[in-house]
């Protein structure tokens, strides 16, 4: 076993938490390109929200541990996989089952995380697969590109996209009993974001790209769903969320704020 000096840093234990629902084949996708890595996860978490078909068996096939959460939802089970993966993570990292992560994600993490000890929470954009190209563009550009434009105009930071981000294991200690976590009908990912401050040293790496598939964008009504949980999840963390109180929260945090470079490169392409 290789042994440290007190001169030498621990390298940073990454576990990858994936909350799934009856999405086997998608599953089996994301695993395998989870599995070749050039950097390996520590620990892949999958939490299997009451599913009815194969995807605890595909979980366990590739290695990875399944943990249970009963309650339908997305928040369910995503903080039930981030519960789980504090008891030996230094970085909790996330993706959906329909997700299918570069080679190098894992690895862009990790030198993300070691080279700047502010980094609290990093999050990138999306790559949609599985449509028309202009759906796929719609999709990356104006559904992803604005959420991460428009929510960084209003809360200061930017959109945690939750197909596509990783936080230290501090901040959700912090958060985790902050958020909505119990609320199946809500965005987990903006719900999240609404309760970070600047302080947690959130960023956007418009270079970290996660191909996903769009068959959330490829109905107006799919679509409209999923814009419209915009409205109860602020609602939700209402007057938290609210700009005058985030300002005060973060006055009498103190600390030294993140301050980003330009404009983080927001959403790319976003308007054009």
């Amino acid at each position: 076993m290789r042994e440290y000096s007190d001169c030498v840093p621990l390298p940073l234990r990454v576990t990858v938490v994936i909350p799934c629902r009856d999405d086997a084949e998608f599953l089996e996708h994301c695993l395998q390109a989870l599995s070749v890595q050039t950097h390996a996860a520590d620990r892949i978490i999958v939490v299997d929200n009451g599913s009815t078909d194969a995807s605890a068996a595909v979980a366990r096939r590739f290695g990875a541990v399944v943990v249970e959460e009963p309650t339908p939802g997305i928040w369910p089970a995503a903080s039930r996989g981030y519960d789980e993966a504090l008891a030996d993570a230094d970085v909790i990292a996330r993706l959906d089952a329909d997700s299918r992560p570069h080679p190098d994600w894992v690895a862009r993490l990790v030198r993300a995380f070691v080279a700047d000890p502010g980094l609290g929470v990093l999050t990138g954009g999306a790559e949609f697969y599985g449509a028309s190209p202009t759906v796929n563009y719609l999709g990356e550009h104006w559904y992803i590109g604005g959420g991460h434009y428009w929510i960084k105009k209003f809360l200061g930071i930017p959109l945690v996209f939750g197909s596509n981000f990783a936080m230290r294991s501090r901040v959700w200690e912090r958060v985790r009993d902050r958020v909505d976590r119990a609320n199946p009908r809500i965005h987990d990912d903006l719900d999240l974001t609404i309760r970070l401050r600047p302080t947690d040293g959130v960023r956007y790496d418009p270079e970290l790209k996660m191909p996903v598939s769009a068959r959330p964008l490829v109905s107006q009504r799919g679509l409209w769903r999923r814009v419209w949980r915009v409205v109860p999840t602020f609602a939700a963390s209402w007057p938290e969320g609210a700009a005058w109180n985030r300002r005060a929260t973060s006055d009498a945090a103190g600390g030294e704020e993140w301050i980003p470079d330009a404009d983080e490169g927001l959403a790319p392409g976003f308007g054009r």
